[in-house]
């Protein structure tokens, strides 16, 4: 355990001292304000201010379209299919084999979905392919915390004469915390995410001002920088990708403290 330990926590120490120690050199106030100058393959000036944006466009779509299509499905699962326990089995399992799918076929499938409907490469394409890579994930943990729920507390809400969804609002007060979990771990995959977006989303110098427009993101601004030839551009990859760990870091505590304050709150 003590070795699994040391594995685990070097791994991470490793990972993130690395992009610490390449990226700081590169960072300064125009990587967070400006948007590049001569594109990101070859130039050295500017910044990465449209991938930032264009990522929060992304995965904060995504996860609100995503979290609109999920909270009535695990309401479903667990509220309306009381008998149907085969079903709705079938149903998680089907769940857990999309959450296991890698994410280049979601990128595919959006592209498919957009070739079929004549859209080309844009901020809207980029949203529907993370979408459909969110919602196994929201889906799924949505539904495990609502099984947390005690039966009691729905039983007594329909002894009372609630309806099925009045019940439901009752579980929904009850599972506040685990909605900004699985908004977290939804918004952490999807900001961080480069395969779904390769064929959908476009790749743009410029900050998005449409859903139709081609929408940069941090995780192809990183891929296309280290690609280059230029050992500076390299470097700017580095830093790209220190301030995708930074605004993950700072996600992540702000949900920590979110969850925390509705917990004391929960009846």
């Amino acid at each position: 355990m003590v070795l699994a330990t040391i594995i685990v926590a070097g791994s991470f120490f490793l990972i993130v001292g690395t992009i610490f120690f390449k990226g700081v050199p590169y960072m300064n106030l125009d990587m967070v304000t400006k948007t590049p100058g001569g594109g990101f393959y070859i130039g050295k000036e500017g910044g990465i201010l449209n991938a930032i944006i264009g990522s929060f466009y992304v995965a904060g779509g995504a996860t609100i379209l995503g979290l609109v299509i999920s909270i009535p499905v695990a309401i479903y699962i667990n509220l309306y299919m009381d008998g149907k326990r085969f079903l709705s089995n079938t149903i998680r399992m089907a769940f857990d084999v999309l959450f296991g799918i890698p994410s280049i076929v979601y990128g595919a499938f959006g592209f498919l979905i957009m070739v079929y409907f004549g859209l080309r490469a844009s901020l809207l394409g980029g949203i529907i392919a993370v979408t459909l890579l969110v919602i196994p994930i929201l889906v799924r943990t949505l539904d495990e915390v609502i099984r947390t729920v005690p039966f009691e507390l729905r039983d007594a809400a329909l002894s009372l004469g609630a309806t099925r969804w009045e019940t439901a609002k009752v579980v929904l007060r009850q599972i506040r915390p685990g909605i900004f979990t699985a908004i977290l771990l939804s918004f952490g995959r999807a900001i961080g995410d480069v395969a779904s977006v390769l064929f959908t989303a476009g790749f743009s110098d410029n900050v998005p001002t449409s859903l139709h427009e081609p929408a940069a993101t941090l995780p192809l601004a990183i891929f296309f920088q280290l690609g280059s030839p230029v050992e500076e551009v390299q470097g700017r990859g580095y830093a790209s990708a220190l301030i995708l760990t930074i605004i993950v870091l700072i996600i992540t505590v702000l949900s920590d403290i979110l969850i925390k304050r509705f917990s004391k709150h929960k009846i």
